[in-house]
């Protein structure tokens, strides 16, 4: 079966969205406290002066359908459908939105067609192109939006330095020799194989 990667984005602007989300929940583990006060017999003096709750409830508790006139409504009305849309927004931004992680990469597209070569080609061309040096028991490629990643599986610890340049410089040589665009190169060590053991007796 073949499988497709997939990466999730999020939008700059999801952090609306969490500066909200930590506001209400401040408020709702702040006045959760304020209740715990109450219930240990706290003095309520005491919680509403650090709280307001009585002040917030006394306001609200005075007014009158008097006091909600036209223009209240109106503007309550506009700064409601104001909040609503910005909030909903910022919901929008939050969801991820997964996206392929790569694309087979154009050649050429001109008048006589587009030639186009897929993923795991780029990949398999690396993976030959790294194990190239003996040191190099495996090669896993794997093609991004920018950036082409090689891992490798070495044999020999102490030349791991140079084998992972030797590897990169092969990479791009072979990149370049397919007509392929060469950009970054990423060369990473993924495992390391000892084909020699020591027996203590």
């Amino acid at each position: 079966m073949l499988r497709q990667r997939i990466r999730a984005r999020t939008s700059p602007l999801a952090a609306i969205g969490w500066v909200v989300l930590v506001l209400f929940a401040g408020a709702l583990a702040w006045y959760g406290l304020m209740l715990l006060l109450l219930a240990l017999k706290a003095p309520p003096g005491t919680v509403d002066t650090i709280s307001g709750y009585r002040t917030a409830f006394a306001f609200l508790a005075q007014l009158t359908p008097e006091d909600i006139g036209s223009d209240t409504r109106r503007i309550a009305g506009i700064a409601g459908l104001v909040a609503f849309l910005i909030f909903a927004f910022a919901a929008l931004k939050m969801l991820p939105r997964p996206r392929l992680a790569r694309g087979p990469v154009t050649l050429a597209d001109d008048q006589s067609g587009k030639v186009e070569l897929r993923p795991r080609a780029v990949e398999r061309i690396a993976e030959i192109a790294a194990r190239e040096n003996p040191a190099v028991s495996a090669a896993a490629g794997r093609l991004g939006d920018e950036d082409l990643t090689v891992n490798l599986h070495v044999s020999r610890a102490r030349e791991t330095p140079e084998v992972m340049h030797d590897a990169q410089r092969h990479v791009r040589e072979a990149l370049a020799r397919h007509g392929l665009p060469v950009g970054t190169v990423n060369i990473t060590l993924a495992g390391f194989d000892r084909t020699k053991r020591r027996e203590l007796s």
